[in-house]
């Protein structure tokens, strides 16, 4: 199911009030009433904080599994973002010098193929986010990410691996799980500005 754009910015804006709330209260806000029945429906979330106008990563957290809806899950992925491990948790005064951007998971689809090479006709970049899962360890990559970085198929692969705390060669040498999905990205074009859907390209 695809959101159409009024419930993309109904996200992103909930996405910004939530994270503000957060910072003024320390915790997350209750849950509004939505007019948006679609925004019910249980979905992964991430919520990416960019600098403006560096666009360089601030923060990315998100709820992989569809067990909370839309409403739910954006609240806690765009609060856990301002946590991020990887940086020092986001200030009050830098909300208006950030962008928040929603990408919404559709099902993951396990890849199944009958030898590890075959994964590389199975993955399209520009398309499709990867979900690596091998006993305890796992790592995900949004769909952007690879266009980002400039990857080909293998190196995606490689680098998933690396972030799941495995050997680049996991993927041909160890019996991994690889799932696949889609995302709609909701993007700010400036700080609290005008949300846009963003289409990825190669």
């Amino acid at each position: 199911m695809n959101l159409n754009l009024a419930e993309g910015r109904y996200l992103v804006k909930l996405a910004r009030d939530s994270i503000s709330y957060y910072l003024k209260n320390l915790v997350p806000p209750p849950a509004p009433k939505t007019k948006f029945p679609n925004l019910l429906e249980k979905r992964g979330v991430f919520c990416t904080l960019l600098t403006y106008p560096e666009n360089k990563l601030r923060g990315c957290i998100g709820l992989i599994a569809p067990e909370k809806s839309l409403i739910n899950a954006t609240i806690e992925a765009s609060c856990s973002a301002t946590q991020d491990p990887r940086f020092f948790p986001l200030e009050e005064s830098e909300l208006n010098k950030i962008i928040i951007e929603l990408t919404i998971l559709s099902e993951m689809q396990r890849i199944l193929v009958y030898e590890p090479r075959d994964y590389l006709k199975e993955i399209k970049i520009g398309k499709d986010g990867l979900y690596l899962k091998y006993h305890y360890n796992s790592g995900i990559f949004l769909p952007q990410v690879p266009i980002e970085q400039r990857w080909d198929v293998k190196t995606y692969l490689s680098e998933l691996c690396l972030k799941a705390g495995l050997t680049e060669d996991s993927w041909i040498t160890k019996p991994v799980q690889l799932y696949k999905f889609q995302a709609q990205i909701f993007s700010e074009a400036e700080p609290n500005g005008e949300v846009f859907e963003r289409k990825l390209s190669i």
